[in-house]
Protein backbone atom coordinates (compact mmCIF):
# COMPACT_ATOMS: atom_id res chain seq x y z
CA UNK A 1 0.00 0.00 0.00
CA UNK A 2 3.04 2.28 0.31
CA UNK A 3 3.25 4.78 -2.48
CA UNK A 4 2.68 8.21 -3.87
CA UNK A 5 -0.74 9.00 -5.31
CA UNK A 6 -2.40 11.85 -7.12
CA UNK A 7 -5.66 11.42 -5.23
CA UNK A 8 -6.57 9.83 -1.90
CA UNK A 9 -10.20 9.21 -1.06
CA UNK A 10 -11.50 8.50 2.43
CA UNK A 11 -14.83 6.68 2.43
CA UNK A 12 -15.98 3.58 0.57
CA UNK A 13 -19.62 4.45 0.04
CA UNK A 14 -21.21 5.23 -3.30
CA UNK A 15 -19.74 8.74 -3.56
CA UNK A 16 -16.22 7.63 -2.69
CA UNK A 17 -16.08 4.72 -5.14
CA UNK A 18 -17.77 6.80 -7.83
CA UNK A 19 -15.07 9.46 -7.54
CA UNK A 20 -12.35 6.79 -7.45
CA UNK A 21 -13.62 5.18 -10.65
CA UNK A 22 -13.95 8.45 -12.54
CA UNK A 23 -10.52 9.70 -11.42
CA UNK A 24 -8.71 6.45 -12.15
CA UNK A 25 -10.32 6.32 -15.58
CA UNK A 26 -8.85 9.75 -16.31
CA UNK A 27 -5.34 8.55 -15.50
CA UNK A 28 -4.93 9.71 -11.91
CA UNK A 29 -3.14 7.47 -9.41
CA UNK A 30 -5.86 6.81 -6.85
CA UNK A 31 -6.10 5.18 -3.45
CA UNK A 32 -9.40 4.73 -1.61
CA UNK A 33 -9.56 3.64 2.03
CA UNK A 34 -12.64 2.62 4.01
CA UNK A 35 -12.53 1.96 7.74
CA UNK A 36 -15.03 -0.91 7.46
CA UNK A 37 -16.33 -2.75 4.41
CA UNK A 38 -17.30 -1.07 1.17
CA UNK A 39 -20.95 0.04 1.31
CA UNK A 40 -21.17 -0.91 4.98
CA UNK A 41 -22.72 2.41 6.00
CA UNK A 42 -25.47 4.50 4.48
CA UNK A 43 -24.94 3.17 0.96
CA UNK A 44 -26.34 -0.26 1.83
CA UNK A 45 -29.19 1.11 3.95
CA UNK A 46 -31.12 2.86 1.19
CA UNK A 47 -34.51 2.21 -0.39
CA UNK A 48 -32.64 0.60 -3.34
CA UNK A 49 -34.11 3.10 -5.81
CA UNK A 50 -32.63 4.94 -8.77
CA UNK A 51 -35.21 7.70 -9.09
CA UNK A 52 -35.79 11.35 -9.75
CA UNK A 53 -37.45 12.02 -6.42
CA UNK A 54 -41.06 12.75 -7.28
CA UNK A 55 -41.72 14.42 -3.93
CA UNK A 56 -38.85 16.89 -4.48
CA UNK A 57 -41.10 18.66 -6.98
CA UNK A 58 -43.19 19.88 -4.02
CA UNK A 59 -40.14 21.84 -2.87
CA UNK A 60 -39.62 23.20 -6.41
CA UNK A 61 -36.27 21.40 -6.52
CA UNK A 62 -36.55 21.05 -10.29
CA UNK A 63 -32.79 21.02 -10.92
CA UNK A 64 -32.25 18.01 -8.63
CA UNK A 65 -35.18 16.11 -10.15
CA UNK A 66 -34.00 16.83 -13.70
CA UNK A 67 -30.42 15.78 -12.92
CA UNK A 68 -31.59 12.64 -11.10
CA UNK A 69 -33.81 11.57 -13.99
CA UNK A 70 -30.96 12.16 -16.42
CA UNK A 71 -28.72 9.94 -14.27
CA UNK A 72 -31.48 7.31 -14.11
CA UNK A 73 -31.41 7.12 -17.92
CA UNK A 74 -27.62 6.73 -17.96
CA UNK A 75 -27.52 4.06 -15.26
CA UNK A 76 -30.20 1.87 -16.80
CA UNK A 77 -28.01 1.77 -19.93
CA UNK A 78 -24.56 1.45 -18.34
CA UNK A 79 -25.61 -1.01 -15.62
CA UNK A 80 -28.48 -2.98 -17.22
CA UNK A 81 -27.91 -5.92 -14.87
CA UNK A 82 -28.13 -3.77 -11.73
CA UNK A 83 -30.64 -1.04 -12.61
CA UNK A 84 -34.10 -2.11 -13.79
CA UNK A 85 -37.31 -0.17 -14.51
CA UNK A 86 -40.04 -0.75 -11.92
CA UNK A 87 -43.69 0.24 -12.05
CA UNK A 88 -44.94 2.32 -9.11
CA UNK A 89 -48.54 2.72 -7.96
CA UNK A 90 -49.75 5.82 -6.11
CA UNK A 91 -53.10 5.02 -4.45
CA UNK A 92 -55.23 8.13 -3.89
CA UNK A 93 -56.17 8.32 -0.23
CA UNK A 94 -58.49 10.82 1.43
CA UNK A 95 -56.84 13.56 3.53
CA UNK A 96 -53.70 13.37 1.37
CA UNK A 97 -52.38 15.40 -1.56
CA UNK A 98 -54.99 16.49 -4.09
CA UNK A 99 -55.51 14.39 -7.18
CA UNK A 100 -54.70 17.19 -9.62
CA UNK A 101 -51.43 18.06 -7.80
CA UNK A 102 -50.18 14.49 -8.17
CA UNK A 103 -51.19 14.47 -11.82
CA UNK A 104 -49.39 17.78 -12.39
CA UNK A 105 -46.28 16.50 -10.63
CA UNK A 106 -46.23 13.36 -12.76
CA UNK A 107 -46.62 15.48 -15.90
CA UNK A 108 -43.41 17.35 -15.04
CA UNK A 109 -41.75 14.07 -14.01
CA UNK A 110 -42.51 12.59 -17.44
CA UNK A 111 -41.22 15.70 -19.19
CA UNK A 112 -37.96 15.80 -17.23
CA UNK A 113 -37.34 12.06 -17.50
CA UNK A 114 -38.50 11.35 -21.04
CA UNK A 115 -36.87 8.11 -22.13
CA UNK A 116 -37.80 5.07 -24.20
CA UNK A 117 -36.74 2.85 -21.29
CA UNK A 118 -39.45 4.26 -19.01
CA UNK A 119 -43.19 4.33 -19.70
CA UNK A 120 -45.15 7.51 -19.11
CA UNK A 121 -47.40 7.87 -16.10
CA UNK A 122 -51.15 7.37 -16.28
CA UNK A 123 -54.27 7.60 -14.14
CA UNK A 124 -55.79 4.24 -13.16
CA UNK A 125 -58.87 2.77 -11.46
CA UNK A 126 -58.64 -0.24 -9.15
CA UNK A 127 -60.84 -3.27 -9.83
CA UNK A 128 -60.28 -4.87 -6.40
CA UNK A 129 -60.20 -8.39 -7.72
CA UNK A 130 -58.40 -11.15 -5.87
CA UNK A 131 -55.01 -9.93 -7.11
CA UNK A 132 -55.47 -6.37 -5.84
CA UNK A 133 -53.92 -5.94 -2.36
CA UNK A 134 -55.38 -2.47 -1.67
CA UNK A 135 -58.33 -1.77 0.59
CA UNK A 136 -61.66 -1.53 -1.22
CA UNK A 137 -62.31 2.16 -0.48
CA UNK A 138 -59.25 3.15 -2.56
CA UNK A 139 -60.79 3.57 -6.00
CA UNK A 140 -58.25 5.53 -8.05
CA UNK A 141 -54.58 6.21 -8.35
CA UNK A 142 -51.65 6.76 -10.69
CA UNK A 143 -48.95 4.62 -12.25
CA UNK A 144 -45.46 5.78 -13.14
CA UNK A 145 -42.02 4.22 -13.63
CA UNK A 146 -38.71 4.60 -11.84
CA UNK A 147 -35.93 2.08 -11.28
CA UNK A 148 -34.62 -0.16 -8.53
CA UNK A 149 -31.12 -1.47 -7.87
CA UNK A 150 -28.97 -3.41 -5.46
CA UNK A 151 -27.31 -0.51 -3.68
CA UNK A 152 -24.37 -2.39 -2.16
CA UNK A 153 -23.59 -4.15 -5.44
CA UNK A 154 -23.67 -0.80 -7.24
CA UNK A 155 -20.94 0.34 -4.83
CA UNK A 156 -18.89 -2.84 -5.26
CA UNK A 157 -19.21 -2.66 -9.05
CA UNK A 158 -17.91 0.90 -9.07
CA UNK A 159 -15.00 -0.23 -6.91
CA UNK A 160 -14.25 -2.93 -9.50
CA UNK A 161 -14.38 -0.28 -12.21
CA UNK A 162 -11.90 1.85 -10.24
CA UNK A 163 -9.55 -1.09 -9.62
CA UNK A 164 -9.59 -2.07 -13.30
CA UNK A 165 -8.40 1.44 -14.10
CA UNK A 166 -5.54 1.14 -11.62
CA UNK A 167 -6.99 2.44 -8.34
CA UNK A 168 -5.95 0.87 -5.04
CA UNK A 169 -9.05 -0.14 -3.05
CA UNK A 170 -8.36 -0.71 0.66
CA UNK A 171 -11.33 -1.64 2.80
CA UNK A 172 -10.96 -2.24 6.53
CA UNK A 173 -8.27 0.44 6.45
CA UNK A 174 -8.81 3.62 8.47
CA UNK A 175 -7.28 7.03 7.88
CA UNK A 176 -6.00 8.04 11.31
CA UNK A 177 -4.10 11.14 10.25
CA UNK A 178 -3.73 13.38 7.19
CA UNK A 179 -1.44 16.36 7.35
CA UNK A 180 -0.92 19.04 4.72
CA UNK A 181 2.69 19.47 3.68
CA UNK A 182 3.94 22.13 1.30
CA UNK A 183 2.75 20.41 -1.87
CA UNK A 184 1.14 17.14 -0.77
CA UNK A 185 -0.83 15.35 1.90
CA UNK A 186 0.93 12.89 4.19
CA UNK A 187 -1.61 10.25 5.18
CA UNK A 188 -1.33 7.56 7.86
CA UNK A 189 -3.49 4.48 7.36
CA UNK A 190 -4.30 1.79 9.92
CA UNK A 191 -5.24 -1.78 8.99
CA UNK A 192 -8.23 -2.90 11.04
CA UNK A 193 -7.06 -6.52 10.83
CA UNK A 194 -3.39 -6.56 11.84
CA UNK A 195 -3.29 -3.04 13.36
CA UNK A 196 -0.26 -2.04 11.31
CA UNK A 197 0.14 1.49 9.95
CA UNK A 198 1.22 2.66 6.53
CA UNK A 199 2.08 6.14 5.26
CA UNK A 200 1.18 7.33 1.77
CA UNK A 201 1.23 10.71 0.08
CA UNK A 202 -1.27 12.32 -2.26
CA UNK A 203 -1.53 15.59 -4.14
CA UNK A 204 -5.25 15.92 -3.35
CA UNK A 205 -7.60 14.48 -0.75
CA UNK A 206 -11.34 13.72 -0.80
CA UNK A 207 -13.38 13.41 2.39
CA UNK A 208 -16.36 11.26 1.33
CA UNK A 209 -17.10 9.74 4.72
CA UNK A 210 -20.81 10.61 4.79
CA UNK A 211 -22.13 10.80 8.36
CA UNK A 212 -18.54 10.65 9.66
CA UNK A 213 -17.54 13.73 7.63
CA UNK A 214 -17.25 16.20 10.51
CA UNK A 215 -15.58 13.64 12.78
CA UNK A 216 -13.04 12.77 10.09
CA UNK A 217 -12.44 16.42 9.30
CA UNK A 218 -11.83 17.40 12.90
CA UNK A 219 -10.01 14.34 14.23
CA UNK A 220 -7.95 13.12 11.27
CA UNK A 221 -7.67 15.98 8.78
CA UNK A 222 -7.17 18.79 11.32
CA UNK A 223 -9.56 21.04 9.44
CA UNK A 224 -12.87 22.85 9.64
CA UNK A 225 -15.78 23.48 7.30
CA UNK A 226 -17.97 26.48 6.60
CA UNK A 227 -20.95 24.14 6.12
CA UNK A 228 -22.95 22.16 8.61
CA UNK A 229 -24.21 18.59 8.34
CA UNK A 230 -27.63 17.33 9.40
CA UNK A 231 -27.60 13.67 10.38
CA UNK A 232 -30.94 12.09 9.46
CA UNK A 233 -31.75 8.47 10.25
CA UNK A 234 -33.78 6.52 7.74
CA UNK A 235 -35.10 3.10 8.74
CA UNK A 236 -36.59 0.25 6.73
CA UNK A 237 -38.32 -2.99 7.55
CA UNK A 238 -38.52 -6.22 5.54
CA UNK A 239 -41.63 -8.38 5.80
CA UNK A 240 -43.01 -11.46 3.98
CA UNK A 241 -44.21 -10.58 0.51
CA UNK A 242 -47.31 -8.33 0.69
CA UNK A 243 -48.43 -8.98 -2.89
CA UNK A 244 -47.39 -11.08 -5.87
CA UNK A 245 -47.18 -8.44 -8.61
CA UNK A 246 -43.66 -7.11 -9.44
CA UNK A 247 -44.48 -3.49 -8.66
CA UNK A 248 -43.91 -0.94 -5.92
CA UNK A 249 -46.31 1.37 -4.12
CA UNK A 250 -45.80 4.97 -3.06
CA UNK A 251 -47.95 5.55 0.01
CA UNK A 252 -48.74 9.06 1.16
CA UNK A 253 -48.76 9.62 4.90
CA UNK A 254 -50.73 11.88 7.19
CA UNK A 255 -47.55 13.76 8.14
CA UNK A 256 -47.08 14.69 4.45
CA UNK A 257 -44.28 12.20 3.79
CA UNK A 258 -44.18 9.12 1.57
CA UNK A 259 -43.40 5.49 2.32
CA UNK A 260 -42.46 2.94 -0.34
CA UNK A 261 -43.28 -0.76 -0.48
CA UNK A 262 -40.84 -2.44 -2.87
CA UNK A 263 -40.38 -6.04 -4.07
CA UNK A 264 -37.20 -7.27 -2.39
CA UNK A 265 -36.07 -10.80 -3.25
CA UNK A 266 -38.83 -13.02 -1.78
CA UNK A 267 -39.94 -10.25 0.60
CA UNK A 268 -41.27 -6.69 0.64
CA UNK A 269 -39.10 -3.75 1.65
CA UNK A 270 -40.90 -0.89 3.44
CA UNK A 271 -39.43 2.55 4.15
CA UNK A 272 -38.26 5.03 4.99
CA UNK A 273 -38.43 7.26 8.04
CA UNK A 274 -36.74 10.65 8.52
CA UNK A 275 -35.56 11.31 12.07
CA UNK A 276 -32.91 13.69 13.38
CA UNK A 277 -29.98 11.65 14.68
CA UNK A 278 -27.35 12.31 17.34
CA UNK A 279 -24.48 10.03 18.23
CA UNK A 280 -22.33 7.45 16.46
CA UNK A 281 -23.83 6.62 13.02
CA UNK A 282 -22.46 3.08 13.31
CA UNK A 283 -24.84 2.48 16.22
CA UNK A 284 -28.02 3.63 14.46
CA UNK A 285 -30.87 1.13 14.85
CA UNK A 286 -34.57 1.21 14.18
CA UNK A 287 -36.77 2.17 17.11
CA UNK A 288 -40.04 0.52 18.11
CA UNK A 289 -41.77 3.79 17.23
CA UNK A 290 -40.40 3.62 13.67
CA UNK A 291 -41.49 -0.01 13.30
CA UNK A 292 -45.04 0.84 14.37
CA UNK A 293 -45.06 3.93 12.13
CA UNK A 294 -44.16 1.94 9.01
CA UNK A 295 -46.61 -0.86 9.82
CA UNK A 296 -49.41 1.65 10.44
CA UNK A 297 -48.82 3.40 7.11
CA UNK A 298 -49.01 0.08 5.26
CA UNK A 299 -52.16 -0.93 7.15
CA UNK A 300 -53.95 2.24 6.01
CA UNK A 301 -53.65 1.04 2.41
CA UNK A 302 -53.45 -2.75 2.21
CA UNK A 303 -56.11 -5.36 2.93
CA UNK A 304 -53.82 -7.71 4.81
CA UNK A 305 -52.51 -5.98 7.96
CA UNK A 306 -48.98 -6.40 9.25
CA UNK A 307 -47.55 -6.04 12.74
CA UNK A 308 -44.05 -5.68 14.09
CA UNK A 309 -44.07 -9.47 14.63
CA UNK A 310 -43.99 -9.89 10.82
CA UNK A 311 -40.66 -8.09 10.47
CA UNK A 312 -37.90 -10.44 9.31
CA UNK A 313 -35.22 -7.75 9.02
CA UNK A 314 -34.86 -4.08 9.90
CA UNK A 315 -32.02 -1.72 9.13
CA UNK A 316 -31.19 1.94 9.61
CA UNK A 317 -28.80 4.26 7.83
CA UNK A 318 -27.72 7.78 8.68
CA UNK A 319 -27.67 10.27 5.85
CA UNK A 320 -25.29 13.20 6.14
CA UNK A 321 -27.33 15.92 4.45
CA UNK A 322 -26.15 19.40 3.66
CA UNK A 323 -27.81 21.63 6.28
CA UNK A 324 -30.13 24.03 4.46
CA UNK A 325 -31.84 25.01 7.76
CA UNK A 326 -35.10 23.22 6.96
CA UNK A 327 -37.13 22.68 10.12
CA UNK A 328 -38.61 19.35 9.01
CA UNK A 329 -36.01 16.56 8.46
CA UNK A 330 -38.08 15.23 5.54
CA UNK A 331 -37.74 18.60 3.77
CA UNK A 332 -33.95 18.90 3.93
CA UNK A 333 -32.48 18.97 0.44
CA UNK A 334 -31.11 15.71 -0.95
CA UNK A 335 -28.83 17.67 -3.24
CA UNK A 336 -25.08 17.65 -2.64
CA UNK A 337 -22.52 20.30 -1.84
CA UNK A 338 -18.80 20.12 -2.63
CA UNK A 339 -16.43 22.22 -0.54
CA UNK A 340 -12.92 22.89 -1.87
CA UNK A 341 -10.11 24.22 0.31
CA UNK A 342 -6.35 24.60 -0.17
CA UNK A 343 -4.35 26.31 -2.90
CA UNK A 344 -1.56 23.78 -3.45
CA UNK A 345 -2.79 20.46 -2.02
CA UNK A 346 -6.58 20.59 -2.14
CA UNK A 347 -9.15 18.99 0.12
CA UNK A 348 -12.72 18.41 -1.06
CA UNK A 349 -15.45 17.66 1.49
CA UNK A 350 -18.52 15.92 0.05
CA UNK A 351 -21.81 16.88 1.71
CA UNK A 352 -25.08 15.10 1.03
CA UNK A 353 -26.00 13.44 -2.23
CA UNK A 354 -28.14 10.44 -3.10
CA UNK A 355 -27.57 7.04 -4.67
CA UNK A 356 -28.98 8.15 -8.03
CA UNK A 357 -26.67 11.12 -8.55
CA UNK A 358 -23.34 9.62 -7.42
CA UNK A 359 -21.91 9.57 -10.97
CA UNK A 360 -22.65 13.25 -11.60
CA UNK A 361 -21.28 14.14 -8.16
CA UNK A 362 -18.05 12.40 -9.14
CA UNK A 363 -17.85 14.36 -12.39
CA UNK A 364 -18.30 17.66 -10.56
CA UNK A 365 -15.64 16.66 -8.04
CA UNK A 366 -13.19 16.04 -10.89
CA UNK A 367 -14.16 19.42 -12.36
CA UNK A 368 -13.00 21.04 -9.11
CA UNK A 369 -9.69 19.18 -9.37
CA UNK A 370 -8.94 20.26 -12.94
CA UNK A 371 -6.90 23.36 -11.93
CA UNK A 372 -4.60 21.06 -9.95
CA UNK A 373 -4.35 18.47 -12.73
CA UNK A 374 -4.43 20.62 -15.89
CA UNK A 375 -4.07 17.68 -18.29
CA UNK A 376 -7.06 15.81 -16.88
CA UNK A 377 -9.07 14.16 -19.69
CA UNK A 378 -12.77 14.75 -20.13
CA UNK A 379 -15.59 12.85 -18.38
CA UNK A 380 -16.16 9.29 -19.58
CA UNK A 381 -18.43 7.35 -17.19
CA UNK A 382 -21.70 8.26 -18.92
CA UNK A 383 -20.82 6.18 -21.99
CA UNK A 384 -18.88 3.17 -20.70
CA UNK A 385 -20.74 0.22 -19.14
CA UNK A 386 -20.03 -0.66 -15.54
CA UNK A 387 -18.29 -4.01 -15.02
CA UNK A 388 -20.80 -6.75 -15.74
CA UNK A 389 -22.97 -4.39 -17.78
CA UNK A 390 -21.43 -5.15 -21.17
CA UNK A 391 -24.38 -7.25 -22.26
CA UNK A 392 -24.44 -8.27 -25.95
CA UNK A 393 -28.18 -7.56 -26.11
CA UNK A 394 -31.07 -7.01 -23.74
CA UNK A 395 -30.99 -8.19 -20.14
CA UNK A 396 -33.70 -10.76 -20.77
CA UNK A 397 -31.69 -12.14 -23.69
CA UNK A 398 -28.61 -12.31 -21.46
CA UNK A 399 -30.59 -14.36 -18.91
CA UNK A 400 -31.66 -16.77 -21.64
CA UNK A 401 -28.12 -17.09 -22.98
CA UNK A 402 -26.78 -17.73 -19.49
CA UNK A 403 -29.30 -20.53 -18.97
CA UNK A 404 -28.29 -22.13 -22.29
CA UNK A 405 -24.58 -21.79 -21.56
CA UNK A 406 -24.88 -23.34 -18.09
CA UNK A 407 -27.96 -25.61 -18.36
CA UNK A 408 -26.97 -27.50 -15.21
CA UNK A 409 -27.45 -24.41 -13.03
CA UNK A 410 -30.80 -24.17 -11.18
CA UNK A 411 -32.90 -21.40 -12.76
CA UNK A 412 -33.03 -19.46 -9.48
CA UNK A 413 -29.23 -19.41 -9.37
CA UNK A 414 -28.91 -18.37 -12.99
CA UNK A 415 -31.25 -15.47 -12.29
CA UNK A 416 -29.36 -14.36 -9.18
CA UNK A 417 -26.03 -14.44 -11.01
CA UNK A 418 -27.50 -12.40 -13.86
CA UNK A 419 -28.93 -9.72 -11.57
CA UNK A 420 -25.99 -9.46 -9.20
CA UNK A 421 -23.01 -9.94 -11.49
CA UNK A 422 -24.06 -9.55 -15.10
CA UNK A 423 -21.22 -10.79 -17.31
CA UNK A 424 -18.89 -10.88 -14.27
CA UNK A 425 -20.42 -14.23 -13.33
CA UNK A 426 -18.40 -15.84 -16.13
CA UNK A 427 -15.32 -15.17 -14.00
CA UNK A 428 -16.29 -17.92 -11.57
CA UNK A 429 -18.45 -20.03 -13.89
CA UNK A 430 -15.70 -20.43 -16.48
CA UNK A 431 -14.58 -24.05 -16.94
CA UNK A 432 -17.53 -25.46 -15.01
CA UNK A 433 -19.81 -28.10 -16.48
CA UNK A 434 -21.75 -29.45 -13.50
CA UNK A 435 -22.91 -28.26 -10.10
CA UNK A 436 -20.19 -30.29 -8.38
CA UNK A 437 -17.59 -28.01 -9.98
CA UNK A 438 -18.89 -25.15 -7.80
CA UNK A 439 -17.37 -26.68 -4.67
CA UNK A 440 -18.78 -26.76 -1.17
CA UNK A 441 -22.42 -25.73 -0.86
CA UNK A 442 -23.09 -23.50 2.15
CA UNK A 443 -26.82 -23.30 1.51
CA UNK A 444 -29.33 -21.33 -0.57
CA UNK A 445 -27.21 -21.48 -3.73
CA UNK A 446 -23.98 -20.14 -2.26
CA UNK A 447 -21.03 -22.27 -3.40
CA UNK A 448 -17.34 -22.10 -2.58
CA UNK A 449 -16.43 -21.06 -6.13
CA UNK A 450 -18.52 -17.89 -5.83
CA UNK A 451 -17.18 -17.19 -2.34
CA UNK A 452 -13.59 -17.50 -3.55
CA UNK A 453 -14.38 -15.07 -6.35
CA UNK A 454 -15.79 -12.57 -3.85
CA UNK A 455 -12.70 -12.84 -1.64
CA UNK A 456 -10.21 -12.55 -4.49
CA UNK A 457 -12.00 -9.99 -6.67
CA UNK A 458 -14.50 -8.07 -4.56
CA UNK A 459 -12.64 -7.41 -1.29
CA UNK A 460 -14.88 -9.66 0.83
CA UNK A 461 -13.38 -10.60 4.20
CA UNK A 462 -16.20 -11.68 6.49
CA UNK A 463 -19.48 -13.59 6.38
CA UNK A 464 -21.31 -10.29 6.75
CA UNK A 465 -19.50 -8.89 3.70
CA UNK A 466 -20.62 -11.88 1.66
CA UNK A 467 -24.12 -12.52 2.97
CA UNK A 468 -25.45 -9.00 3.47
CA UNK A 469 -23.68 -6.79 0.94
CA UNK A 470 -22.47 -8.91 -1.96
CA UNK A 471 -25.24 -11.53 -2.22
CA UNK A 472 -28.12 -10.54 0.16
CA UNK A 473 -28.38 -14.21 1.17
CA UNK A 474 -28.25 -13.25 4.82
CA UNK A 475 -32.04 -13.09 4.77
CA UNK A 476 -32.09 -16.86 4.29
CA UNK A 477 -28.97 -18.18 6.05
CA UNK A 478 -29.25 -19.90 9.42
CA UNK A 479 -26.72 -19.43 12.21
CA UNK A 480 -25.28 -22.90 11.52
CA UNK A 481 -24.83 -22.15 7.80
CA UNK A 482 -23.17 -18.83 8.62
CA UNK A 483 -20.79 -20.63 10.97
CA UNK A 484 -19.83 -23.10 8.22
CA UNK A 485 -19.08 -20.20 5.89
CA UNK A 486 -16.97 -18.48 8.56
CA UNK A 487 -14.94 -21.64 9.10
CA UNK A 488 -14.34 -22.00 5.37
CA UNK A 489 -13.09 -18.40 5.20
CA UNK A 490 -10.60 -19.02 8.00
CA UNK A 491 -9.35 -22.24 6.40
CA UNK A 492 -9.27 -21.15 2.77
CA UNK A 493 -8.29 -17.51 2.83
CA UNK A 494 -6.54 -14.87 4.84
CA UNK A 495 -9.90 -13.43 5.88
CA UNK A 496 -11.28 -13.39 9.38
Amino acid sequence: MNGDYDLAIIGGGINGVGIAADAAGRGLRVILCEQNDLASGTSSASSKLIHGGLRYLEKFDFALVRESLHERKILVKTAPHLVHPLRFIIPLHHLRRKDFLIGLGLFFYDCFGKSKEFARSKRIAFTHDNADPLQSFIARGYEYEDAFTDDARLVITNAIRAARRGAKIANYVKCIDATRQQDHWQITLLSQFNRTTTTVTAKALINATGPWLKETLNASLHGESQYNVRLIKGSHIVVPKLYAAPRAYLLQTQDNRVVFTIPYHQFTLIGTTDIEFKGDPALATISDEEKHYLCNVVNQYFQTPITTADIVQAFSGVRALYDDNAADPAKITRDYKLELSGKDCPLINVFGGKLTTYRKLAEKTLDLLKPFFPHLPEAWTDKQPLPGGDLPGSFSQFCEDLAHQYPWLPSSLTQRYAYQYGTLCHTFLNQTSRIEDMGQHFGHGLYAREVRYLVENEWAHTTEDILWRRTKLGLQFSAAQTKDLAEWLVTNSNCS
